[in-house]
């Protein structure tokens, strides 16, 4: 055991086995009870390994959770001083706020995101596409084939790629019915939700750049 786990507590991980009339099994892939004597030594420890660090992974995932309801409490307690005290709002109208040290090496940042979604105008915004392309035939850039196709791709998640979408909207062409294809989009558009991120960033000098800490509090 190295010397960092020595100071990190795991979360307590079960073993695996299941004892039954003085035999001791463990389930395989598929659900089915292997009795452990049959089980090689390589699987026994890999299966070892992989539940002592999953303790690690999980308690980590445990004091994020606990640090991250700590931050917004402080900082919803210090917009709240701010606000009584001084008359100051911290953020503009989406939630988006920073906080800065004095000297200006230290910066906590929140920012909220909408969550998109398309109706089916989306369809309406494709087909005027499809159509523009297909009347241009030899004449339009395979580029431009490619960002159309791409744009309206379903992500391994179901969902339409808004990188693509994004691209798609900021490319010009002075044909009306592209134009119309990109209003469509917009009108495609609509905000389901918001997701809020916190970043932390610090430099060495004010003549630095930023240096962000790898800490993932969107989805904790």
């Amino acid at each position: 055991m190295s010397k960092h786990e020595t100071t990190f507590t795991p979360h307590p991980m079960p073993d695996g086995i299941i004892e039954a009339n003085g035999n001791k099994y463990m389930a395989d892939g598929t659900g089915a009870l292997r009795a452990v004597e049959t089980i090689s030594p390589r699987k026994l420890l890999c299966d070892e390994m992989v539940r002592h660090e999953f303790g690690f992974a999980l308690a980590v995932t445990h004091q994020l959770a606990r640090f991250r309801g700590h931050l917004m409490t402080n900082l919803g307690n210090f917009d709240a001083l701010m606000a009584q005290e001084y008359g100051v709002t911290i953020g503009g109208k989406k939630g988006n706020r920073t906080y800065t040290s004095h000297d200006g090496l230290w910066k906590i940042e929140v920012r909220m995101q909408d969550r998109i979604a398309y109706s089916s105008e989306l369809q309406q915004a494709k087909a005027l596409f499809d159509e523009c392309l297909n009347e241009q035939a030899a004449d339009a850039p395979p580029l431009l084939r490619s960002i159309v196709t791409n744009a309206f791709d379903i992500d391994k998640e179901g969902q339409i790629n808004r990188t693509n979408i994004h691209i798609l909207l900021n490319t010009e062409d002075d044909d009306p019915r592209w134009k119309r294809g990109q209003e469509a989009i917009r009108d495609a558009m609509y905000v389901i939700g918001a997701k809020e991120y916190v970043r932390f960033s610090m430099r060495p000098s004010c003549r630095d750049g930023w240096t962000s800490l790898s800490i993932d509090l969107a989805n904790t």
